[in-house]
This record gives structure tokens, C-alpha cells and sequence, in this order.
């Protein structure tokens, strides 16, 4: 069966009206869908990732549009620089009401004796230890008001598969760090969830699938019969991360068109 990509969706519902959501991994892919998205639900957005050049084009066309962003330097694996970029956002906002934490890399693709060590800790450093660095000073600039974080898992963290042993482990990780954390933080009213993608359009996805015959396969694999805009991705945050979902913590959110269904 083929099925035609469906067309995008343009409307705005202003679910993140007012709110203060700091997302990582902003420069490219469903963290640069997702800052789009979040400012056209009403957010004021801080953009965090390595390519700072990428983001301030972002935030320009961002506040050329109206919007409130901030581009902010950050790097996951470093515990400073994660504080400076969650520390400068609170300063310049106001303080902080939700997050996405987005950043993360690809895995060796090998088979688990074929993998170096340092290949495995690069994986976790930046997939597991990233987010847990995000968390632990986002946190605190929630337990006054409230709030809400996303991290983005994956479809690896769901299911197995072949030659994807460090990736997985840092996905799967994933969702205990944020069942654990959804636990610990409800008595704040923090909410902390997780969305788990299928196969989505991005940079690192195109470094892995680069032809059209490989991404073809691969959407063949989802019963939707598609490759997901990284906007997919950022509407099912939007989601998490409104009060649109008050009561939903501690959940793995699959966003995989039906890869994952048993």
C-alpha cells in the first residue's frame, strides 16, 4: 500500500500561551520544528544547541513574525554550560515553565562486541547524561510554579533492533529517568514525559537513509506508510507540554506511525 504524504498543518491553537519553554537541540530537525511550533502557540522560546549561527537565524525570522525567542549556546554534555543557557533563559524570561529536551546523536550502527567503548559513553553522554544534565537544572526553576518537561526518546527506546545497541541503551534509559523524575516532581506540579518518533525527516535521519529507495523501505516498515515532518513531532510535545495534558506524567508517547504496535 502507498499513501500520500499528508499536507501540513498550519493552524494555532495558543496552547503555550504566556509560558516560558526552553528546548535543546534547537537548531536543526524537530528541535527547529518545535521552536517554530512553540512560538506559534504563544511561548516565548529559548533556543539552545552548539550552532549558535543556526539559531540566531531562527530567533531573526522568529521575531521578524512577532515572536518572543532567545538564542542561547549550549552544550548537553557540558553540566556549565547547560546551567548558563537554563540560568540566562530565566533571566531574560522571567523564569521557566517547560522544556523539551531534544538533543541527542546517532549510534555506531554495529553490532554490540563491533562497538568501542567511547563510541558507547559519546551515545549516553549525550542521549542519557544530557537530558538528566537538562532536568536537573530545569527543575529547580519550576518548583515555584509549576511546570512541565518532554524529553525526546525514540522509537529505539520502544522496541529492539539490529546494530542499535548503544542508541537503544540510551533511549530506553530514557524512560525510567523521566518515570523516576515524574514521580519526584509531581508535589510541584512539574509533569515530566517523554515522546518517542519513528523515522523522521532530519539531518541525522538523512545521514542514515540517503536515498529515497532506503527512506521509501523504511516508511514500508509503519503501517501509517510514511516518513514523518519533524512538525509531527513538535505537535505531540505541544501537546505534553499544555494543559492540554494535566494529567498525563511519566508516559513514553509513541509518535511512530504504528511502528511500535504489538
Amino acid at each position: 500500500m502507498t499513501y500520500a504524504h499528508p499536507a501540513p498543518l498550519t493552524f494555532s491553537a495558543d496552547r503555550l500561551a504566556g509560558k516560558v519553554v526552553f528546548v535543546t537541540g534547537a537548531s536543526s530537525g524537530i528541535g527547529a520544528a518545535a521552536v517554530r511550533r512553540f512560538a506559534a502557540e504563544g511561548a516565548r522560546v529559548a533556543a539552545a544547541a552548539r550552532r549558535v549561527d543556526r539559531l540566531e537565524q531562527i530567533v531573526a525570522e522568529l521575531e521578524a513574525a512577532g515572536h518572543k525567542a532567545l538564542a542561547v549556546p549550549c552544550d548537553v554534555t557540558d553540566e556549565r554550560s547547560v546551567a548558563c543557557a537554563v540560568e540566562t533563559t530565566v533571566a531574560t524570561f522571567g523564569g521557566l515553565d517547560a522544556a523539551l529536551n531534544n538533543a541527542g546523536i546517532g549510534g555506531s550502527q554495529r553490532r554490540l562486541h563491533e562497538i568501542d567503548a567511547s563510541a558507547f559513553d559519546r551515545v549516553l553522554a549525550a542521549n542519557l547524561r544530557g537530558p538528566f544534565l537538562c532536568m536537573k537544572h530545569q527543575i529547580p526553576a519550576m518548583f515555584d510554579r509549576g511546570g512541565a518537561i518532554v524529553v525526546t526518546s525514540s522509537i529505539g527506546g520502544l522496541v529492539g533492533a539490529p546494530r542499535n545497541s548503544d542508541y537503544a541503551a540510551s533511549k530506553w534509559g530514557l524512560a525510567g529517568l523521566i518515570k523516576c523524575a515524574a514521580m519526584d516532581y509531581a508535589p510541584h506540579g512539574i509533569r515530566v514525559n517523554a515522546i518517542a518518533p519513528g523515522p523522521t525527516r532530519s539531518e541525522m535521519f538523512d545521514l542514515w537513509m540517503h536515498t529515497e529507495e532506503m527512506r521509501a523501505a523504511m516508511a514500508a516498515h509503519a503501517p501509517l506508510n510514511y516518513i514523518a515532518d519533524p512538525d509531527d513531532m513538535a505537535r505531540a510535545a505541544v501537546f505534553l507540554l499544555s494543559d492540554e495534558a494535566r494529567w498525563t506524567t511519566g508516559c513514553v508517547f509513541p509518535c511512530d506511525g504504528g511502528m511500535s504496535v504489538d
